[in-house]
């Protein structure tokens, strides 16, 4: 069953990230490869990145795909409609939060976003299955 969550979070992943390719820049990449340069950070990358620095737009934008990925694959499964909300400081410290209905279904508080990512494509689709299986666990509970 989780296997399910995070295959379909992972496909909605990859629709998200190659909608924003306007100009076609990734066209030409395998969805692995275009997934790693995104978010996966092996420890020698890790190394390379400072403790404290600023976090970019790109990651900011990176970051927001994971949740709005989240929300979209929510509203796959229970029909719901979401809304992603996501306050980021320029030091990598904030909060991504995912409602449905009146109910946060994924709330995600962030420091150091910069060094954000995971050490392999598994981890990401593991993860991302697991917040997805959370968050329609969590608005079952809820609605009435």
């Amino acid at each position: 069953m989780m296997e399910e969550f995070s295959k379909i979070f992972i496909v909605t992943l990859i629709a998200q990230v190659r909608a924003q390719d306007k100009y076609d820049v990734w066209a030409k990449k395998s969805n692995d490869e275009l997934l790693s340069k995104k978010y996966i950070k092996t420890k020698e990358d890790l190394k390379k990145i400072p403790i404290i620095a600023d976090i970019t737009e790109l990651q900011i934008s990176d970051i927001r795909l994971i949740f709005q990925a989240l929300a979209l694959a929510f509203e796959e499964i229970t029909g719901e409609m979401c809304s992603v909300v996501m306050e980021m400081n320029h030091e990598g410290f904030g909060r991504a939060v995912v409602l449905a209905e009146k109910i946060v279904v994924v709330n995600k508080f962030f420091k150091e976003a910069h060094r954000f990512g995971y050490r392999t494509l598994e981890d990401l689709a593991n993860e991302g299955g697991k917040l997805l299986k959370a968050a329609i666990d969590i608005y079952n509970s809820f609605k009435k």
